[in-house]
């Protein structure tokens, strides 16, 4: 895997922190040069002093992936900063804990310019570049909760699912091109996601929090940066799905035999989650 991303141009957006530092982490260390983006400007300056301590070239900016013209901006800016993108792994990504009856505007307006906006922005920011050049990668991280769904989570599966069908579209387009495009579907990670997420409102401060956080600790069982070297793992092989975890891989068999009843295993996960 190293061997394939040496000399590369990886730019990566929600690098920040979680998956995102992972990536730029590891891609660093398999001899890539590095072109990082977060909203989160501290936590963006961390990354890029651990990737810049590793020896490898990087460029970082803050951009919010729901603004069109700030991801358009950075583009232009990778291709001035380093000559060319090799790949870009549209990462960043945000949670909302919501009933759909109960959820406002506002919130969904948030998830689905930063979940799916941000993906669309990415991809078509650099897309014709990677087209001209015959050559490179695009990485949509959805969600294995682009696959399956749970309470409380329709904006959140929302947008993952439209990451996927966005992405697998994009497979088809793109075959003979050159250019390999994978939709990325993480299970439990062990991640700031929930902490950082957004929780129903007009309920005792911390309530829905605490629960969600207990039930998210204990099915997140993947590292960051294992999560990292599967993704790499799976854009050197040219997968168009790569799974992250054995969580994914069990939600992902359960929905597929049993497209109508997938639901009762993720009931009785719920309540071993619960105890």
């Amino acid at each position: 895997m190293d061997a394939a991303f040496r000399g590369k141009v990886l730019a990566i957006t929600g690098a920040g922190s979680g998956i995102g530092r992972a990536l730029a982490v590891l891609g660093a260390r398999s001899g890539a040069e590095l072109a990082l983006s977060d909203v989160n400007a501290p936590g963006l300056a961390e990354t890029a002093e651990q990737v810049r301590a590793l020896g490898a070239k990087v460029s970082s900016r803050a951009v919010d992936v729901a603004s069109r013209d700030a991801v358009f901006g950075w583009r232009d800016a990778v291709l001035a900063d380093h000559g060319r993108c090799d790949a870009i792994v549209n990462n960043a990504g945000v949670s909302l804990t919501d009933t759909i009856a109960e959820m406002s505007w506002e919130d969904l307006d948030w998830i689905v310019g930063i979940n799916f906006w941000g993906v669309v922005h990415g991809t078509k920011a650099f897309l014709p570049h990677l087209l001209e050049r015959r050559t490179g990668w695009v990485v949509n991280v959805s969600s294995i909760f682009g696959m399956v769904a749970f309470p409380t989570q329709g904006a959140y599966h929302a947008t993952k699912f439209a990451v996927r069908g966005f992405t697998e579209a994009l497979v088809a387009e793109t075959r003979g091109t050159g250019v390999t495009v994978s939709c990325v579907h993480p299970g439990g990670i062990k991640t700031n996601i929930v902490r950082s997420s957004r929780f129903r409102r007009g309920r005792r401060p911390g309530e829905d929090r605490e629960k969600v956080e207990r039930t998210f600790d204990k099915m997140a069982r993947t590292t960051p940066e294992a999560c990292a070297r599967t993704i790499l793992d799976g854009m050197v092989r040219g997968e168009p799905r790569i799974l992250v975890g054995n969580d994914a891989k069990m939600l992902d068999l359960a929905q597929r035999l049993s497209p109508r009843r997938y639901r009762d295993v993720l009931a009785r996960i719920e309540k071993l989650t619960a105890r």
